[in-house]
């Protein structure tokens, strides 16, 4: 069990790490929209801010944002074990208890 929570850790550690924007202390939205695998305009809706805010990496309201997307997806990877089906999850699995929504349209709309 200590060596899956280390495996779980080491993975989502170097997720996170992967989204830093160069030389801040910050989660970068062009980083993230790569993992995603979506355009810029798509991460904004997916945070729920406007789209000129991305340009802001240092916004309050963006960070906050982009952390509550990386949680699910680190708890996502938890159970899938892997952060590529993770992220898969987040954005395509409906959720039956949540009217058949993703992940990440709770995200957006503010349901962490």
């Amino acid at each position: 069990m200590t060596q899956v929570l280390l495996t779980h850790n080491a993975m989502v550690s170097g997720f996170v790490d992967s989204l830093q924007e160069p030389r801040t202390p910050y989660m970068s939205p062009k980083r993230l929209s790569q993992a995603l695998g979506v355009k810029m305009a798509n991460l904004a809706q997916l945070t729920g801010v406007h789209r000129n805010t991305l340009r802001n990496p240092s916004s309050e309201r963006l960070q906050g944002r982009l952390r509550e997307m990386v949680k699910v997806i680190s708890a996502a990877t938890e159970l899938t074990g892997n952060v590529d089906k993770a992220i898969y999850w987040y954005r395509n699995e409906p959720i039956t208890d949540y009217g058949h929504r993703t992940a990440a349209e709770l995200v957006a709309d503010g349901h962490v």
